[in-house]
């Protein structure tokens, strides 16, 4: 097969490339990365060594992704002569919200794709897809479950950057006093171990306001039973229902519309906590039943901790042999660095799996030239 030069690689790369605007040219019901990889075909980029490389990278990060912990940060960094892209797998638990930024460094803005997939369904389609000049989005996790986060530059785009995920929760603290806190969980015993918590306590003062944690409508405003003075509250475009109980006053009816904050019962302790100290019973339930509510509204913002700055013109050398999945991987391996976090770097082999290695783990050494065509490419110059 007749070989691409990288000269005309290069120009026709640059002819549509490095476009914030990609997505308004191609079809809207195909992401980014999509769009991207269809113009390569196009061009007949995807049969040379480089574009198929690319393409390669892309499924290979959500066929083998690195698993991380949440949250995460990194300082990553893509090599312009080599086409690699990075997997991230993590467990994210429903009602959660989960804020992905990314920044160049010094603000040079190469194309980063970013795409996240539920990791049970990666032939599918992403659940966000990013264009490549975003920097940050976010998304409310509906199901507790794995996901991958897939970045992946364009053909021959190098620079550094930092990826940053942080927890959050997807609806407001449902009760408008400071000091409010949670002190009992879901899945605490109740009634001597005979049955679980289906929610979480939020003990305040008597007659602090128990307020919407989101915009919707109010579905039920009942009295009775283990709840007492209770209120149901349907967030506007959810599949789920918010539950208030032991209220010492309901202050809204059936039907209403309420905004997020808003007033809709008094803290208090009817129901079966007649005995306890004033709080509010908070509930999520689902067509399934109840659900642990606490991500739905953890006030605490998770976030990592700050990554070393490494230089990453390097190659790593692994000092002693070690196992990478089900095979053994020997002393003196070279690896391309990809990222540093607080733990260390995540690096890839020449076949492109990547592995998170310690910092005791490895030396840097110069990085030898690379003598693929891609490395050979001349210089963008006024002529490109």
């Amino acid at each position: 097969m007749k070989q691409t030069s990288p000269l005309l690689l290069l120009l026709a790369l640059v002819s549509f490339s490095c476009g914030s605007t990609l997505h308004k040219i191609f079809d809207r019901n195909k992401t980014p990365h999509e769009q991207y990889a269809d113009k390569l075909e196009n061009k007949k980029l995807d049969e040379t060594p480089e574009g198929r490389m690319w393409l390669a990278a892309s499924k290979q990060a959500l066929q083998s992704p690195l698993t991380v912990d949440l949250p995460y940060r990194q300082n990553g960094y893509f090599p312009s002569d080599r086409p690699l892209s990075l997997g991230l797998k993590f467990h994210a638990k429903r009602g959660e919200e989960l804020t992905f930024s990314i920044a160049r460094k010094n603000g040079y803005p190469f194309p980063i794709y970013s795409d996240l997939f539920n990791a049970n369904s990666i032939d599918g389609n992403p659940l966000i897809s990013m264009d490549t000049a975003s920097s940050q989005f976010s998304i409310e996790v509906e199901e507790t479950t794995d996901y991958i986060l897939r970045l992946q530059p364009e053909l021959f785009r190098s620079g550094q950057y930092t990826l940053s995920i942080s927890i959050g929760p997807s609806l407001g603290f449902p009760v408008a006093y400071a000091k409010a806190n949670v002190e009992s969980f879901w899945g605490d015993d109740r009634d001597a171990g005979k049955r679980r918590h289906e929610g979480v306590d939020i003990f305040a003062p008597k007659h602090s306001p128990a307020i919407a944690a989101a915009d919707g409508y109010v579905t039920a405003v009942r009295e009775g039973g283990l709840g007492g003075k209770t209120v149901f509250l349907r967030p506007q475009g959810k599949d789920y229902t918010l539950y208030y109980a032991h209220l010492d006053k309901q202050l809204v009816r059936e039907g209403q519309f309420v905004k997020k904050g808003e007033t809709v019962g008094l803290v208090g302790n009817t129901g079966n906590a007649k005995h306890t100290g004033s709080h509010l019973h908070f509930g999520v339930y689902t067509v399934a039943g109840a659900i642990d509510p606490f991500p739905f509204i953890d006030k605490t913002i998770h976030s990592a901790a700050e990554a070393p700055d490494k230089n990453m013109a390097v190659s790593l050398k692994l000092i002693k042999s070690r196992k990478l999945n089900d095979s053994l991987v020997k002393a003196n391996t070279e690896f391309e660095p990809l990222a540093v976090t607080s733990k260390g770097y995540l690096a890839a082999l020449p076949d492109g799996r990547v592995a998170e290695l310690l910092f005791n783990e490895v030396k840097a050494t110069k990085k030898k030239e690379n003598t693929n065509v891609a490395a050979k490419r001349p210089k963008a110059s006024s002529k490109l």
